[in-house]
């Protein structure tokens, strides 16, 4: 029987790939390595075979898993071991300290300056509008002795956000907001011409002017209530709205996400003076000196602000750092060559729920390629971008049994190929999986001591007073944090405390993560109880 020839064994586009190579001063074997791990053949959207055709005609693997594992331990964390995450903390405290002067797109100053006091009590209406719901809610706040009960969501009503309500465009959304609102309250037998001081949580770019206003930017994620509404102000348009409905509205305080989680935590911990958000996306909100930041930044804001503000909640848009400071793979510049925006959030990809699954996608399908793993084919569902979540990652690196006999039936569902997974095979995704959600922790790690230290510095730049005392002389300073990363993937927040407390290195202060759970409504609650309180202080000295 004759041997196969070349012509009957491969593509033609592997043959011609092959000869470019040899023509380069290559050797046969760098040939071959070199097209199997080309961002054309793993970017998941090869041209002439997919992915997993390449793989099944490839004779043999140029390398072992175990040395594969190694290179991708020593990319993905190599950069952030010894001296590197005390290095890589101090560029992003450089890019914050110049941000804080100039940028329009990142640490904007909002209009709450005062973190609340801990006595602020009552019940309070709070909104809550996100990517995919719109939250109703009757807020209760005890005050800070009541001793783990200090606040409660009373009732809550919830409504989806779905493409049909994300297509409604212009005031056609907020109407369709007005309309859930009435609804919720009428339920609770609530007068709906009375006036009802309420707050919002708002989960999009505005551009604020006041604590209860903002000119409406675009929303992205699918929606078009931006449009023919641009520029208008927030507040205003959610007070019509519901005002066509028969409601007397009375939108006090707007802000963000962030915002809402470091308040939520700064009623109960009064050492809150950072709120943390890691699930699909990523952001932080710091409570920085007024003197740390640009008055540009500022815009017009009354004499009556200036007079009472030394500090100011900061919405830093994290994701938007680390641009030149980061450590980037190979892996990560194909998930850019692939983004629309790629040097848009630079740190956000290498960090936030939605990108984890993508980089160890790319990683994983070189892997099967150059090292025979999952039987050296790629199931056909990879080749797909975004198509590995990161809720499946987190379940394998979850998954502590030898036999990985739920993750191997999840990723077999998931993931259907030719070959059927086996321990060895999941303990090397578990592998790669680990060295992403640990290089994401250790990144906000450095985010979260960088803007410590910032604020530490600052503070000690003004002139010596009580408050300036209180603050660097904190023993502990606490960070509020929510969202599905930081809460639900396994390790991920015991990696990030000891990140933060390795940066930290000091028996005289520390930084301490603490949950905030319904944070966007309790945070909102607070905000507006604060607000009443300033509301009734100026009334007061205005009467006096």
């Amino acid at each position: 029987m004759q041997p196969l020839s070349p012509a009957m064994t491969f593509p033609k586009s592997f043959l011609a790939a092959i000869v470019k190579q040899l023509l380069r001063g290559k050797s046969l074997i760098q040939a071959i390595v070199a097209f199997w791990i080309t961002p054309q053949s793993i970017s998941g959207k090869p041209s002439a075979a997919t992915a997993s055709e390449c793989s099944k005609s490839a004779a043999s693997f140029s390398r072992t898993i175990g040395e594969f594992v190694r290179e991708a331990e020593d990319l993905l964390l190599g950069p952030l071991e010894g001296d590197g995450l005390l290095q890589l903390s101090n560029a992003l405290k450089a890019q914050f300290r110049d941000k804080l002067q100039t940028s329009e797109a990142c640490m904007l100053p909002s209009y709450n300056h005062q973190l609340p006091g801990g006595h602020e009590t009552g019940q309070y209406l709070a909104l809550d509008v996100g990517g995919s719901t719109l939250r109703v809610a009757l807020v209760e706040l005890r005050g800070r002795h009541a001793n783990g009960c200090e606040s409660e969501i009373v009732r809550m009503s919830s409504f989806k956000i779905d493409n049909d309500i994300k297509n409604l465009e212009g005031m056609a959304f907020f109407d369709w907001m007005a309309e859930r609102i009435l609804d919720t309250i009428s339920k609770d037998g609530e007068d709906p011409t009375r006036p009802m001081p309420t707050a919002l949580a708002w989960s999009f770019p505005i551009e604020q002017t006041s604590l209860k206003g903002g000119r409406i930017h675009g929303m992205g994620k699918g929606f078009l209530a931006a449009e023919g509404l641009m520029g208008h102000d927030l507040g205003q348009v959610i007070e019509t709205a519901c005002r066509a409905k028969g409601m007397n509205a009375d939108l006090r305080v707007i802000l963000n996400d962030g915002g809402a989680t470091l308040l939520s935590q700064a009623y109960i911990h009064p050492e809150t003076r950072f709120g943390l958000i890691l699930g699909t996306g990523v952001n932080i909100a710091a409570h920085m000196p007024v003197s740390s930041i640009g008055k540009s930044k500022f815009g017009e804001r009354p004499q009556e602000w200036w007079d009472e503000a030394r500090d100011v909640i900061v919405n830093t848009e994290l994701g938007m750092f680390g641009q030149d400071i980061l450590g980037v793979t190979r892996w990560d510049r194909l998930l850019k060559q692939g983004h629309p925006r790629p040097d848009f959030q630079p740190l956000e990809q290498m960090v936030s729920g939605y990108y984890l699954g993508e980089v160890v996608r790319f990683a994983l399908i070189e892997a099967i390629q150059t090292t025979g793993v999952f039987g050296g084919v790629v199931p056909k569902s990879l080749d797909d971008p975004y198509s590995l979540k990161s809720e499946t990652i987190s379940a394998v690196e979850g998954d502590t049994a030898a036999s990985f006999a739920s993750s191997i039936e999840m990723f077999a569902a998931t993931h259907p190929s030719s070959h059927t997974p086996t321990p060895g095979d999941m303990a090397a995704l578990r592998d790669l999986a680990s060295f992403v959600s640990r290089r994401s922790a250790a990144i906000i790690a450095a985010c979260i001591h960088a803007i410590w230290s910032l604020r530490l510095e600052a503070l000690q730049e003004e002139a010596g007073d009580e408050r300036v005392e209180h603050e660097t002389n904190l023993v502990r300073t606490m960070v509020a944090y929510n969202g599905s990363v930081i809460e639900y993937y396994p390790g991920y927040l015991g990696m990030l405390q000891k990140y933060v407390d390795k940066l930290v290195d000091s028996k005289d202060r520390g930084i301490e993560l603490v949950p905030a759970k319904e944070s966007s409504l309790l945070g909102a609650g607070v905000a507006l109880a604060r607000a009443c309180d300033t509301s009734a202080l100026i009334v007061e000295r205005k009467a006096s």
